[in-house]
């Protein structure tokens, strides 16, 4: 019998990326918003929390091989199952593309790349000032993309939730996986 709801890692991660995500969306605002003391601070952050969610969505896919999720309710509409399965390619490429572009977009603007104060990660371009400027609209773009993504993700899981209440919500949001 297959499961009607994410493995424990999966539910784990996933939380953990939404609070961490929704966090970076503010932080990324403020920090581009502001340049007081608080800049300061921001900025570190913003590095640090762009390179852990890059490490937890690549643990995400993995967990994502090794436990399949479960599959849609059967009673789905064929183009919403479409939707569903397109929005999810969205985002993981997405929670890949935007630390990969602003670890890149730093690289080119000859930046360190210093993570929690302690790690120094690699450059993964050499300083071209016409790059940065690229990759940093890129970025901003991705960013915004990312929010809208999130904003119709998280209405459709209350639609399916509030709504639908077709398991669909209850999937990633129970605390016991069921069979």
């Amino acid at each position: 019998m297959t499961s009607t709801t994410f493995s424990g890692p999966a539910r784990l991660l996933h939380w953990i990326m939404a609070v961490l995500i929704i966090a970076m969306l503010f932080i990324g605002v403020a920090m581009v918003a502001t340049v007081g003391t608080s800049h300061n601070w921001l900025v570190p952050l913003h590095k640090s929390v762009g390179a852990t969610l890059l490490v937890l969505v690549l643990a995400r896919l993995a967990v994502r091989a090794i436990h399949r999720p479960p599959p849609l309710p059967a009673e789905m509409p064929g183009p919403q199952k479409a939707i569903a399965h397109l929005s999810h390619l969205v985002l993981y490429a997405l929670m890949i593309a935007l630390p990969l572009v602003g670890w890149s977009m730093l690289s080119a603007g000859g930046y360190p790349i210093t993570v929690f104060g302690a790690l120094h990660l690699p450059p993964l371009l050499s300083p071209d000032r016409a790059l940065y400027a690229t990759l940093r609209h890129l970025h901003t773009y991705l960013a915004y993309t990312l929010f809208l993504t999130v904003i119709a993700h998280l209405s459709a899981a209350l639609m399916h939730g509030l709504l639908f209440k077709d398991g669909v919500f209850q999937s990633m949001a129970a605390w016991r996986t069921r069979r």
